[in-house]
């Protein structure tokens, strides 16, 4: 096994993954191919989403910001257009997925998710901190899309869904595009220094983390109602949808944990009290390992339900690389040693990953594998993946060892 601790291998590991997607993945005529076979393979030309879209700006953008190649800048800018232009809407917004055909976008989903628009806000904030500066339009724009038609002051979080063309918002609420939210404005904040977005940052942690997590015994779940009581039938035995699925996610009590610690990190530099953020990062990480580690096939499940038996055995990969980043920060934070401990968990996850999710053939980390740990099919990274949890993982940990 390699020295996973290693900046040398943290940063090796960016690279090969940048290069599975880099030979194929950029589309002439607008953004990028959002669909690949384990071998790079391109199987659909067309389909584009908007998650990925983002994302794919998000990775090059932060490679150039740590490699300072010409083309990942150039990549970045390319991305961010056609985020633009290609997923912009008439009367606002950026539709969910888009069918791009000789280079002309027709909508295959205009349904405006809070989720998207955060995603939409993240890209904008790290092509600005890569560099370009047209970014910062975009960025101030997609704030005043969120606020006015998903911020919910009363609650303090935002809504998830609403219909197009006029914005109508529906009646489910959902914690997972409120802790990406908290993430793309954590990286406003970082990008531009104005306090606002540090201020929401703060607002959707304690709110998610806090208040509705004390609705759930301490934990996120994820459904809500309109008027933000737990829904705890929504999608139960649903396994179809990616953005909701049923029960406490092991890998979003994670994602809070390093999210958590980000902020508190911040928050301390701005002078503030973050007193209560290590104790309640600690609880969601230490909860998910006990939960959610398949001790008979290593790895960590996707799902528990409220009475802590698992709902879903199956191994995604995004699960196991926030899981490892989370470790890592709160190991850093912490003073672990490594001998027992967060240090111990960053190394189990990472020596399973290594063993069973990276494709040491291609390149990047398989998506799905069942719960012994066998591949579910050949598509490596369909529309949403990009691998821009495991890259920013990477980059997480780096930053956490001060590399």
């Amino acid at each position: 096994m390699p020295n996973f601790r290693s900046p040398e291998f943290l940063t090796g590991h960016i690279l090969r993954t940048l290069a599975f997607y880099e030979p194929v993945s950029r589309d002439p005529s607008g953004g990028f191919f959002h669909f690949f076979k384990d071998d790079g393979t391109v199987y659909d030309r067309r389909t584009r989403h908007l998650v990925s879209s983002t994302r794919f700006v998000f990775n090059h953008a932060m490679a150039y910001r740590r490699f300072g190649r010409p083309d990942d800048l150039a990549a970045a800018r390319h991305g961010l257009a056609f985020v633009q232009h290609a997923h912009a809407q008439p009367r606002d917004g950026y539709a969910w997925q888009i069918d791009w055909h000789d280079a002309r976008a027709t909508v295959q989903d205009g349904t405006h998710h809070c989720y998207g628009q955060a995603f939409v806000l993240l890209a904008h904030a790290h092509a600005l901190m890569a560099g370009i500066d047209e970014a910062r339009v975009g960025l101030e724009h997609t704030w005043q899309l969120m606020e006015r038609h998903f911020w919910e002051p009363q609650h303090a979080l935002y809504a998830d869904e609403a219909t197009p063309p006029d914005w109508q918002v529906g009646p489910y609420r959902g914690q997972n595009a409120n802790m990406h939210a908290c993430e793309a404005m954590l990286a406003a904040y970082e990008a531009t220094q104005d306090m606002r977005y540090l201020d929401r940052a703060q607002a959707l942690a304690e709110s998610v983390t806090g208040r509705l997590a004390a609705l759930a015994g301490g934990l996120v779940w994820e459904h809500y109602r309109d008027d933000w009581s737990v829904d705890w039938d929504y999608n139960r035995g649903d396994k179809s949808n990616i953005f909701r699925p049923w029960g406490f996610q092991t890998g979003h009590l994670t994602e809070w944990t390093k999210l958590l610690l980000q902020l508190e990190r911040v928050l301390v530099a701005a002078g503030r009290e973050a007193a209560w953020i290590v104790p309640r990062a600690r609880h969601f990480f230490d909860t998910a390992m006990l939960r959610g580690w398949d001790a008979a096939h290593g790895g960590l499940v996707y799902g528990f339900g409220p009475d802590g038996a698992v709902c879903d055995r199956d191994k995604y990969f995004w699960v196991q690389a926030e899981s490892f980043a989370a470790a890592a920060l709160l190991a850093a934070r912490t003073g672990d040693a490594g001998d027992v401990g967060y240090w111990n968990w960053y190394d189990r996850i990472w020596a399973y990953s290594w063993e069973h999710f990276v494709d040491h053939q291609h390149g990047a980390w398989y998506r799905i594998l069942t719960p012994d740990n066998r591949k579910i099919s050949d598509e490596k990274s369909p529309a949403g993946k990009t691998d821009y949890h495991t890259m920013g993982a990477c980059y997480d940990v780096l930053r956490a060892l001060g590399a």
